[in-house]
């Protein structure tokens, strides 16, 4: 068995997402598990360099996880040959101009989302690195989560028929910060920083719906601010100037309709923190980001609307669970594994920079579309 070293860049793991799913639950699981097996002999062994802006955190999560190589300095690591990937996990306002260096330091790129702070500057980044001929990748976890891919597996399999509609879910309470600690940071509900749920989850969206289900091809949008004073990190009051609730209706290619509720202002009462139900001619799904249920036609009740006498069917009863029929690994890490055989094997690969970009466009979109209070079409991007 031989072993082939891929170090990686890893900028922003200091944050919550970058440190959690991205360098423990990806990186560090790869190494967990003796590396990535390539097949033939070979095994892939990723080499994390953590990158930030915080000598002291780096420098403290480097020693909880026996790593030895971390720097303050952005320009010096891509200016190491050694370097393969460089990983961007940055606030969304810092992400574009770290991404074009390590482009133009001829670094492959795998990047969190949304990519940039509007669609011109994502189609630049996806324009730049074919250009620059890099490979490049956006995560798109959801796509693995066990849920979605239950969900897919039904749609593969004709289970729906013809599907009509999707509707989403999505959201929780997010604390505001003065009596009970926020499980979000503050700059998520600042719009000069980069914040709102429009700009983080409709990116995630955007490839659901793709992906699943067809191509969006307009956007309605409404958004609100909900609660408008905010505690931060410190203790300190601020404005929120982002908004915090976005209620979205996509019309895909195809005919079906989707309408999303995204929300960190609303109290949980779903079986999971997002769900979404999928009704179909032949039959409808609930999938969420671990379970899938479904009920087929040929068992589906026959409801009577009576207002004057309670309601004596157990409606959640009368669907049956997915089996997983097959083990599912952590989401973040899946696609990791996927992006390094791309870069290594040059196997394929499409979630990449101008999939990203779709992203950002459907955000800018929805916040345009709430603003100007109308449909608005989403045009098919390029390069």
């Amino acid at each position: 068995m031989t072993r082939r070293t891929v170090r990686i860049a890893m900028n922003g793991v200091t944050g919550r997402m970058g440190h959690r799913q991205h360098l423990v639950r990806s990186i560090l699981a790869l190494r967990e598990q003796g590396g990535l097996d390539l097949g033939d002999g070979e095994t892939l062994w990723p080499e994390p360099v953590l990158v930030g802006r915080r000598e002291p955190a780096l420098r403290a999560l480097a020693e909880r996880h026996g790593l030895t190589e971390w720097s303050t300095d952005l320009d010096a690591v891509l200016a190491d040959d050694t370097i393969d990937i460089y990983f961007d996990a940055q606030v969304t306002s810092a992400r574009a101009e770290a991404i074009t260096k390590a482009v133009h330091a001829g670094k492959h790129v795998y990047t969190e989302k949304p990519t940039a702070a509007d669609l011109a500057g994502a189609l630049e980044l996806a324009r730049l690195a074919t250009e620059k001929g890099v490979k490049h990748g956006v995560v798109q976890d959801k796509l693995f989560l066990p849920g979605l891919l239950k969900l897919k597996r039904l749609i593969d399999g004709g289970f729906f028929g013809e599907i009509l509609s999707v509707r989403g879910e999505f959201g929780y309470w997010v604390f505001e910060g003065d009596w009970q600690d926020a499980q979000r940071p503050s700059w998520n509900y600042r719009s000069q920083d980069g914040g709102g749920i429009v700009v983080d989850m409709f990116p995630h969206w955007e490839y659901v719906l793709h992906e699943l289900f067809g191509r969006v091809t307009s956007v309605t949008a409404q958004v609100a601010t909900h609660v408008p004073r905010r505690w931060d990190e410190q203790g300190k009051p601020y404005e929120a100037t982002a908004d915090d609730a976005a209620y979205g209706i996509f019309q895909l290619e195809g005919g079906a309709v989707a309408q999303i509720n995204s929300s960190w202002t609303v109290r949980v009462n779903r079986d999971e923190l997002v769900e979404f139900q999928v009704d179909g001619t032949h039959g409808s799904a609930v999938a969420g980001l671990r379970n899938c249920r479904v009920q087929h036609r040929s068992a589906t009740p026959k409801p009577v609307w009576n207002p004057d006498i309670p309601a004596t069917e157990p409606f959640r009863d009368q669907w049956q669970e997915v089996p997983d029929n097959a083990e599912f690994d952590n989401g973040f890490k899946a696609q990791w594994e996927l992006f390094l055989r791309h870069v290594v094997l040059d196997e394929p690969y499409h979630w990449d920079l101008l999939a990203g970009a779709r992203g950002v466009q459907l955000a800018e979109l929805g916040l345009r579309s709430a603003a100007e209070g109308r449909r608005l079409d989403v045009p098919e991007v390029s390069l």
